[in-house]
């Protein structure tokens, strides 16, 4: 294991690893903790008692946070026809088809999120194992396979973020950023939370919010007590 820097080891002083802190506080605590000197992006890390092997407890989707992540997302919309102009006009940052398909076998990757509407589906498949393993494969599940683009690309630039559990039941979402004022995470934080619980597998056993921790890039992670948070 690597050996944590002196400025880490100070921040983590500050936390106090057996104890689930209320949301709002571990917020604030994850902001206090966090030493860069960039405006780092502020993560919630949930454990659940899920089996992701099982189909009928694969967790995935998609949620739009009330404020943003603090990043604008630059996004490739796959479309023919009128699609084009209408994903031109709701700021989609690269519309296309097929010259764009080369350019991503070629090595280009100048984005973050790709929607495709379901008729080039056929053609956009074949770069499967290019995007797959990065995670931009567009999925009917997360809203970027649809005819409609204006949508899609409306939410994507609002701030929506795409969740999966992984192999050993874990879910990664980034809540916005330190500048963000804490109240503006907190709403975010419970958002991704509400969200969570709604789509609980009925075939999941036991409890489901096993460990719910926040944290910033660098910064010390900070446990929060999932009976704190007030589901909508």
């Amino acid at each position: 294991m690597a050996k944590k820097g002196k400025k880490y080891v100070e921040a983590a002083k500050l936390v106090d690893r057996l104890k689930a802190y209320p949301a709002a506080e571990a917020i604030d605590l994850a902001k206090k903790t966090n030493f860069t000197k960039f405006d780092a992006t502020v993560e919630a890390a949930f454990r659940l008692g899920v089996d992701p092997k099982k189909a009928d407890q694969q967790i995935r989707g998609a949620v739009v946070l009330p404020n943003g992540t603090g990043k604008t997302q630059r996004v490739l919309v796959f479309a023919k026809g009128e699609k084009v102009k209408e994903a031109e006009a709701a700021g989609a940052d690269y519309v296309g088809d097929a010259e764009f398909i080369t350019k991503i076998n070629q090595g280009w990757f100048e984005f973050d999120v790709i929607v495709a509407t379901p008729d080039m589906m056929g053609e956009v498949g074949k770069l499967g194992r290019v995007l797959g393993p990065k995670g931009l494969m567009p999925n009917p599940k997360t809203g970027t396979v649809t005819f409609d683009v204006t949508k899609a690309v409306n939410e994507i630039k609002a701030g929506k973020v795409e969740y999966r559990v992984d192999k050993s039941g874990n879910i990664h979402v980034p809540i916005g950023k330190v500048s963000f004022e804490n109240e503006k995470l907190v709403e975010n934080f419970n958002t991704i939370f509400d969200t969570l619980m709604k789509v609980k597998p009925a075939a999941a056993k036991g409890t489901y919010m096993k460990n719910v921790t926040v944290t910033t890039t660098m910064g010390p992670g900070v446990k929060v007590d999932p009976s704190s948070v007030s589901a909508k």
